[in-house]
């Protein structure tokens, strides 16, 4: 297994080669992480992937953000369907070449087409929720409620990020932010990839964020160790998606 090198993870920022299948814009972003145990990350994921760590440690993450302008390639947005909100659940991966990416572990959307069609295409956990987001100039109330595990709002208040600055690489921010690749697994353990191409991330460290670790309950992880130790609000990127793949370093299940 090989760990990845500062210039695999540099790499993950260049544009793949072919033609995107989607276009689509994050914006409102929040990113909050902390540490999180390496072996109870590593027993949730599929064979074939492995923890990512920095400086020795793992990392688990909750992004609330706003999904934009979402649609085919080939296909001008739509009102009431190209726009929606998404909270995530993540952690950070590489496979046995030292390719880094993310693994998710839940993806929260209040667009019913969108879950249906990321379970389908893409292999990838979404959860129906009742989402709402205010904006009051740059300052931002963000609410989530996964319809499945009942009523309770996970709730975040923050600013927009303006004029962030580029993370460093080697920096915990570049670790946590640059990650171009994201994993998924089907029912009988085959990996797949998928890549996507925006301008680096911009951000701004924020230390009065109001941010909810229930999402992580819903997920099944202990909230008890959690701490959020780096919260960064991220200006908006506009985002190109391209086909998922069958993974070379995916191996099924035995069964």
């Amino acid at each position: 297994m090989q760990i990845p090198t500062n210039e695999q993870r540099s790499q993950c920022r260049e544009r793949p080669a072919g033609m995107a299948v989607m276009r689509q814009q994050w914006a409102d972003l929040l990113m909050i992480h902390s540490r999180y145990d390496a072996e109870a990350i590593q027993a949730r994921l599929p064979a074939g992937l492995f923890v990512d760590r920095f400086d020795g440690d793992a990392w688990l993450g909750i992004v609330p953000f706003s999904m934009n302008r979402v649609r085919p390639i080939f296909l001008p947005p739509v009102p009431g369907i190209s726009w929606f909100l998404e909270l995530n659940v993540r952690t950070y991966v590489h496979d046995a070449d030292g390719t880094p990416g993310v693994w998710f572990f839940s993806l929260d959307c209040n667009q019913a087409l969108a879950v249906q069609l990321a379970r389908c295409l893409f292999h990838l956990p979404y959860e129906q929720a009742r989402m709402k987001l205010k904006r009051e100039g740059e300052k931002i109330d963000y609410q989530c409620g996964r319809v499945s595990a009942g009523g309770e709002m996970a709730h975040y208040e923050y600013r927009r990020c303006e004029n962030g600055e580029m993370a460093q690489v080697g920096s915990l921010e570049f670790f946590l932010l640059e990650r171009y690749l994201l994993f998924a697994a089907d029912s009988s353990g085959q990996i797949y990839s998928g890549q996507v191409h925006h301008a680096p991330y911009r951000f701004q460290k924020t230390d009065d964020a109001r941010h909810s670790a229930l999402p992580l309950e819903w997920d099944g992880f202990s909230l008890e160790p959690w701490r959020a130790e780096s919260v960064l609000a991220v200006e908006t990127v506009n985002v190109e998606v391209f086909p998922l793949k069958r993974h070379r370093s995916g191996r099924p299940k035995r069964l």
